[in-house]
């Protein structure tokens, strides 16, 4: 079964409060924490941002609150990162524009350690059904495979790349990108390789980015790109389970269950269904599910839903 997520917070790895962040004192409900040398620090921050993550990884606790990765720039900086201090404290890291040609030079880098690796898929490759097969075929590879998470889609990246910029009145699957995040799913999942969704980039707009989650889990996206710590629990809210779900999940999964039957007006096929069971009690699990009428919420106990500000200036990630 692939790996839950939830939202990841991108933070600038020169945020001046990234040792709180890392080290759970602020923002403790984050799951997954993503400190970014890539394209949120600008060429003539590196050295600072080099620096001040050095001294986060000294000094911040071995268990944090939140799996923690980094989104290195290049190889240059991830075997520059790997020599730092503290770097065992990491889960691992996030590889930015990720190809069936430069994989292999970073899987090789942290090939003596026990980071695991998020490739972000945001190149021209991506638009190449041969090249993303190829690049399937490289990850199902032995000393591959188990380093990888799950891929992430650089929805602005690639977008660019068509010289187009998300619109504020329409989710991504209704660009030109939805017919390619459908492809890159039929591509990886059946397969085993979880991905997870693009950046919503419009603070402004939370109706807008409801609906985009709603579709992402539809594609069967285990995670999405969060840019600031107010979209955390707008994302993570889709993800809790409705109580019919959960009701019918834990029916197909019942040993005695006979191998087809209707409940909630549906029919549910035990053989087909099980992974989608599996998969609903997990997140229901890790995010929790909504009420029966009548009755009170239950929430994961494994963190709390909690708001908190973080102080982030605009959003700098793309």
């Amino acid at each position: 079964m692939v790996k839950l997520i939830g939202a990841s917070l991108y933070v600038p790895a020169t945020h001046k409060h990234l040792m709180e962040v890392a080290s759970g004192q602020r923002l403790a409900h984050v799951r997954s924490l993503i400190m970014c040398t890539e394209d949120a620090v600008a060429d003539r921050e590196l050295s600072y941002a080099l620096f001040n993550l050095s001294l986060v990884l000294a000094n911040m606790p071995a268990a944090g609150t939140a799996e923690r990765f980094v989104r290195v720039r290049n190889q240059e900086v991830l075997a520059r990162v790997l020599a730092m201090p503290g770097a065992d404290k990491l889960t691992g890291f996030v590889i930015p524009k990720a190809t069936q040609y430069n994989l292999p030079a970073y899987c090789k880098l942290v090939r003596d350690t026990q980071h695991v690796l998020m490739p972000t898929l945001e190149t021209a490759e991506v638009f190449d059904d041969d090249q993303m097969r190829a690049l399937r075929r490289l990850l199902e590879t032995p000393g591959v495979r188990e380093r990888v998470l799950a891929l992430r889609i650089g929805g602005n990246d690639l977008l660019a790349l068509l010289g187009l910029r998300r619109p504020r009145n329409m989710t991504l699957y209704r660009t030109p990108l939805g017919p390619v995040i459908a492809r890159l799913v039929t591509t990886f999942r059946p397969h085993g390789f979880a991905l997870t969704a693009p950046v919503f980039e419009h603070l402004d707009l939370p109706e807008l980015l409801s609906e985009e989650v709603a579709e992402d889990l539809a594609y069967g996206m285990v995670g999405k790109t969060a840019i600031h710590p107010s979209q955390i629990g707008a994302i993570e809210s889709h993800y809790r389970v409705s109580a019919s779900d959960l009701r019918a999940a834990a029916a197909i999964l019942r040993p005695d269950s006979p191998a087809v039957f209707a409940m909630n007006e549906s029919m549910c096929e035990v053989a087909t269904h099980r992974a989608w069971a599996e998969s609903t009690l997990e997140r229901s699990r890790m995010f929790g599910a909504y009420p029966e009428p009548g009755q009170r919420p239950r929430v994961s106990l494994e963190r709390p839903q909690l708001t908190g500000p973080l102080g982030h200036p605009q959003p700098t990630i793309p």
